[in-house]
């Protein structure tokens, strides 16, 4: 398994670029974050990647954290989600962004991304709830008990994840759940 890469950036063919190790060019397929992260052709790189070996090729793909090769792992294991679905995944959104949609559930930030529809969507919060969080620290602080049932509540009401995450972060820990969706409502409406 190749996994990182250290050498000069020959090539931006988006989603492709070529590195040259000691003379060989290798060809990997990086997301578009990634790529809006890489310095000038000529200048020295380094990106975390992963083998992806087939019948017919051996692809390489590129990335510019372990946190981010470790989210496009977690994709491809997806029943249906093969490297380009996961590579347009993370072209569409951070990780910290797609472990936020996996930790609150949102079909929604999932069917923005080009190539992923609603079953797709569906499918992955399904196989990486719990998982995805857990391997890249999800950006979403880990919600206990009443909490939870509040957070459900305020996204029910059309609250976007961000807003109640902060809300959440300003309720003291023992609030019940009524107490704590007046409080919510209370420091949003500011």
């Amino acid at each position: 398994m190749i996994g990182r890469i250290s050498g000069t950036l020959l090539e931006k063919t988006p989603p492709t670029l070529c590195v040259d190790v000691g003379g060989i060019g290798y060809e990997i397929d990086v997301p578009m974050s990634t790529l809006y992260k890489l310095p000038d052709i000529g200048a020295r790189v380094t990106l975390h990647t992963h083998l992806q070996v087939r019948d017919d090729a051996h692809v390489l793909y590129g990335f510019s954290s372990t946190a981010e090769r470790g989210a496009f792992r977690s994709l491809i294991k997806v029943t249906g989600v093969g490297a380009r679905i996961a590579l347009a995944v993370l072209s569409g959104m951070s990780v910290e962004e797609l472990a936020s949609a996996i930790t609150l559930q949102e079909t929604g930030r999932l069917t923005r991304v080009p190539g992923i529809g609603k079953k797709t969507a569906e499918r992955l919060l399904l196989e990486l709830r719990g998982k995805l969080g857990a391997d890249i620290g999800a950006a979403s602080a880990p919600v206990a008990g009443g909490q939870s049932d509040i957070l459900n509540a305020l996204l029910s009401l059309g609250y976007s994840s961000a807003e109640t995450q902060k809300a959440l972060k300003a309720l003291p820990a023992d609030v019940d759940v009524a107490e704590g969706i007046r409080l919510a409502l209370k420091s949003m409406a500011r």
